[in-house]
């Protein structure tokens, strides 16, 4: 009897093992379900930190911290399923650093709105970017956008980026003679942050597995023995959801004055989005030898979807990854590698009084951190034409100099269209593109 039953328990096992293989052509990606899992767990530690760093930024703009990690979770759970079982690639899917700190510190800090309509504008920006990824609007906007506008969008929304954790931290404080200034690193919170972001760099140049996650908790475990932290548990059930579900409030982001914070979420959306994609797509050997990215149509639409339900539930704009390039690098080839990161951020939940304790400077480590890779797009700008070089200085510099990534972009495209007529380039300015100063023009002369 004992036999019989082990056949029958191989049998399932293999049964299984077939339907995984077939649904995610594991053998035709020369991958294995051993593999697959591993690359997602490596995936997941790499990208972990947020799930620390979006509920602290978040609650700075009013929402409930429990919610907010609850949501974040969700959010980044249900977009790694989707893209996992729609697109089959090894992508994981979370709340997007940068966009976070622009709902938070402009759209409700600065400009006074709401989260809930700030919500309602990501919720916009999101069926904005379905729709785009449905037709071949996409393409075309993607392609009138100048490449160095592209890569200084994602260098400005980095020093943005940097800006704040350095605010948070307390290492540049607000001066009355010098409008900024150093802080002092005898404040605790300042001295460690500045500790968390130089250990995460030691530990990533020296590929140590999970160094920003792993960073932050040896930050966080200082801070409680100098009686910096106090200790509140590791597991709980999670936090009610329903403080941020269905929250949004899309009447109240259907304002003209919201078009350029709906165009700021959509456009630095996209274009992460599409470098992120690309990248890995030739890392995890998706481009067949036409040059052709296989399924890249379906990545992007699970994208934006994942921006849409990540709204649903209380999140900022839900955007692929680029950590997923360590899952790559583990092996991860197919959607099974996605599955399980999605699967991990929901056993995340249960860890709710761990995120409570990570303090602001641990995660202010952590932004400067993500801040410094992502200025890295400026080396991909020509600098020898300065009617590229100088729009892109201008959309980086004044991102974080105005506290807004809106009117960096809206600054930076007027500047290039400018530069671009006056200097008898008119060929170079597309017509999306003079569509879009006229807009930038009319937001800046009556709202």
């Amino acid at each position: 009897m004992e036999s019989v039953k082990q056949e029958q328990q191989a049998t399932q096992v293999v049964e299984r093992t077939g339907l995984l293989d077939r649904f995610f052509k594991l053998t035709e990606h020369r991958t294995t379900i051993r593999t697959e899992l591993l690359a997602g767990l490596t995936t997941f530690v790499t990208m972990a930190y947020i799930i620390f760093v979006n509920p602290n930024i978040m609650a700075a703009a009013g929402i409930d911290h429990g919610a907010a990690f609850v949501a974040t979770c969700i959010g980044a759970a249900l977009g790694c399923f989707l893209m996992g079982l729609y697109a089959n690639w090894p992508v994981g899917l979370a709340p997007g650093m940068g966009l976070n700190a622009f709902f938070t510190y402009t759209v409700v800090g600065d400009m006074g709105y709401s989260w809930e309509i700030a919500l309602g504008a990501v919720f916009i920006s999101g069926v904005l970017f379905m729709i785009m990824s449905l037709s071949k609007i996409r393409e075309w906007l993607l392609n009138s956008i100048p490449m160095s506008l592209r890569f200084a969008m994602g260098a400005g929304v980095g020093l943005f980026l940097g800006l704040i954790g350095l605010k948070t931290a307390g290492i540049v404080v607000d001066s009355p003679a010098t409008l900024l200034t150093m802080g002092s690193f005898g404040d605790p919170s300042a001295l460690l942050a500045a500790i968390c972001f130089l250990l995460i760099a030691v530990l990533s140049h020296r590929n140590v597995f999970g160094a920003i996650l792993f960073s932050m908790l040896g930050v966080t475990a200082i801070g409680w023995a100098l009686g910096l932290v106090e200790y509140g548990g590791l597991v709980s059930m999670p936090p009610s959801l329903a403080p941020t579900f269905l929250a949004m409030d899309v009447a109240g982001a259907l304002n003209v004055a919201m078009v350029s914070v709906i165009l700021a979420f959509l456009f630095v959306n996209m274009f992460d989005t599409a470098g992120t994609l690309m990248g890995v797509a030739h890392r995890a050997n998706l481009v067949d030898e036409d040059g052709k990215i296989q399924n890249l149509s379906r990545a992007l639409k699970a994208d934006s979807t994942s921006s849409v339900v990540g709204a649903v539930v209380g999140c900022p704009p839900v955007t692929s990854y680029v950590e997923s390039a360590a899952g790559v690098a583990a092996g991860g080839r197919t959607g099974l590698t996605a599955i399980t990161v999605g699967f991990l951020f929901l056993c995340a939940m249960f860890f709710a009084p761990l995120a409570g304790m990570i303090p602001a400077y641990a995660t202010a480590g952590a932004l400067i951190y993500v801040a410094m890779l992502m200025m890295s797009g400026m080396a991909h700008i020509d600098w020898k034409d300065h009617t590229d070089t100088i729009p892109a200085i201008v959309t980086v510099v004044m991102m974080p100099l105005t506290f807004s990534i809106a009117n960096g972009i809206a600054l930076g495209f007027l500047t290039y269209a400018t530069l671009k007529l006056l200097t008898g380039q008119r060929d170079k300015v597309s017509v999306s593109l003079y569509v879009l100063c006229i807009i930038f023009i009319a937001k800046f002369a009556f709202l």
